[in-house]
């Protein structure tokens, strides 16, 4: 099994940090930015082969390349989406479906959580995919949120649905097992071929319409956040302090 981030996106939002910087890049604590904490973690249960899909600003990260190599002894592996500022994240993924035959840990490069989600989802494989889902934080519209069929599994996920039908938030960790490869990869492709603005998470929605299954992990009382402005910036500084 590989580890992968997703570290292709702008992140507009949080300029001018991001005038030069990938999102991924951006510090949370010191030095230590948003993609040094999710290799760390990484490296922490023992994944030190990692796929970074990259993009915006791509020339950052292989600049950086073989400190973060030396820093967390992991082997980087780039792989390039030269339309990161047009298209949309399901495109990013699908760029990396060659390596989800070797079964993947994947988790966004705008998320600050710790360590306790990957050991959460290696712990509950058994699924071909498997989401870390945030179970307990009161839900509002921006959320990337899921309901459950009747045997615990994904059965819608989206931001769009009412907050107060949702079982949870879908937190961007996702534990990709080999046998899922080719029809997640399917999946993806027919979403960004639908419409090059949608998420990867579409392209999960794509594979339980199809007949997929998607198990979920929850991660109980954890302190995590999605970057995506500059308050969360601040919310990720303070919870990277307590790493």
């Amino acid at each position: 099994m590989i580890g992968m981030v997703l570290a292709a996106g702008a992140g507009r939002r949080l300029r001018p940090y991001t005038d030069t910087l990938p999102k991924a890049l951006v510090p949370v604590d010191g030095e230590t930015t948003i993609l040094d904490i999710a290799l760390g973690n990484l490296a922490e249960v023992g994944l030190t082969d990692v796929v970074i899909v990259v993009g915006y600003q791509a020339g950052a990260v292989e600049e950086r390349k073989a400190a973060l190599e030396d820093r967390y002894g992991v082997s980087l592996t780039l792989v390039h989406n030269d339309k990161a500022e047009e298209w949309n994240n399901a495109y990013s993924m699908w760029l990396a479906r060659e390596h989800f035959s070797k079964g993947v840990l994947m988790v966004n490069g705008d998320t600050v959580h710790p360590v306790s989600v990957e050991k959460t989802l290696l712990a509950g494989r058994g699924a071909d995919i498997l989401l870390a889902v945030d179970n307990v934080k009161t839900l509002a519209d921006e959320e990337m949120k899921v309901t459950l069929d009747g045997a615990g599994h994904i059965q819608t996920i989206t931001k769009l649905m009412d907050p107060a039908t949702a079982a949870g938030e879908y937190i961007g960790a996702t534990l990709i097992e080999p046998a899922a490869a080719e029809p997640l990869a399917g999946a993806l492709k027919a979403t960004w071929e639908r419409d090059p603005d949608l998420y990867y998470e579409d392209g999960y929605q794509e594979l339980v319409n199809r007949g997929g299954t998607i198990a979920v992990a929850p991660i109980g009382e954890v302190s995590w956040v999605e970057v995506d402005n500059h308050e969360d910036l601040e919310k990720a500084r303070r919870i990277a302090k307590g790493y």
